[in-house]
């Protein structure tokens, strides 16, 4: 088994160990090993600015994992079949070799392997990142005087970013998005400009909710944003319903969001609206010498 860094013109075969990983037949897991930020840098702007190290077998024919060094962002994705034979450390030290003092990990779905690997290299959990999921069904929406709540247009682009900036403020991926990032991801497969439902105030907007449907079954309450000057006239509540509402329209049966475990306000709203906590996605930040 060899860990070689690799170039751009390989970066394909990363791509296809996380949908191979992301499989639910077999033996594979089920969860995606990547979250969708890595995932449309990866397959966007491929290694510029980044670095990736891919794990082989004796005949360096079949690919057995990857580690992916973006900055301070570390993934690590090895295959079911290749686990328990030290590709994790391997990869891991070779990338961390590299990796600012500053690294964080995400550990998707908190792994039992992925805990004990981060153990063994100092690193520590400094973050959690929680699913909470309910099924489909009808939700009262209620209305907020002065607002109306609708479907995206094109000429709302610039007041989404807007809002999006300032509710995600300090958040480290989410806040981040541009006009680039909003083209990319509505240029996906799954975009729906009637799932983006704003709340337009009449000369802005002042809040959103983009849900995202996965499959016939599945839903997602994908972002909700508060500009922070509406926050407590129960916007929040009035734009996340009316996604619910929508997502139930389509016919899927679970919905499922992704939340900050210490964001009280929110996981109260989200449990008030039928949510219960199901998984834990942790990141690892290297401890301090």
């Amino acid at each position: 088994m060899s860990v070689v860094r690799v170039d751009d013109g390989e970066r394909r075969r990363a791509l296809d160990l996380v949908e191979y990983a992301a499989d639910d037949s077999g033996a594979a897991d089920g969860i995606r090993p990547l979250d969708e930020a890595a995932t449309m840098a990866l397959a966007r702007d491929g290694l510029a600015g980044a670095s990736l190290w891919i794990a082989r077998d004796d005949e360096g024919e079949t690919d057995e994992g990857f580690a992916l060094l973006r900055g301070s962002s570390l993934d690590l994705v090895v295959a079911p079949r290749g686990r328990r034979r030290g590709l994790g450390t391997a990869l891991a030290e070779a990338a961390l070799s590299e990796a600012p003092a500053d690294v964080t990990a995400w550990s998707h779905a908190d792994h039992p392997g992925a805990r004990r690997l981060a153990s063994r290299l100092g690193l520590r959990p400094t973050r959690e990142l929680w699913v909470m999921e309910r099924a489909a069904g009808h939700v009262d929406v209620p209305t907020v005087e002065g607002v109306t709540i609708r479907g995206y247009r094109d000429a709302d682009a610039d007041e989404v970013l807007r809002v999006n900036a300032a509710a995600f403020a300090h958040h480290p991926e989410q806040g981040s998005m541009d006009r680039a990032n909003l083209a990319e991801r509505m240029a996906e497969p799954w975009f729906d400009p009637a799932g983006l439902l704003v709340a337009d105030a009449g000369d802005r907007l002042l809040a959103f909710h983009w849900t995202k449907q996965h499959s016939a079954e599945l839903g997602e309450v994908y972002v909700v944003a508060v500009d922070p000057v509406a926050q407590g006239s129960g916007l929040g509540r009035a734009v996340t319903a009316a996604g619910l509402e929508h997502l139930a329209g389509l016919g899927v049966g679970r919905i499922i969001l992704y939340v900050e475990s210490d964001n009280a306000a929110a996981v109260a709203t989200y449990s008030r609206l039928g949510f219960s906590h199901t998984q834990t996605h942790v990141q690892y930040s290297r401890s301090p010498e």
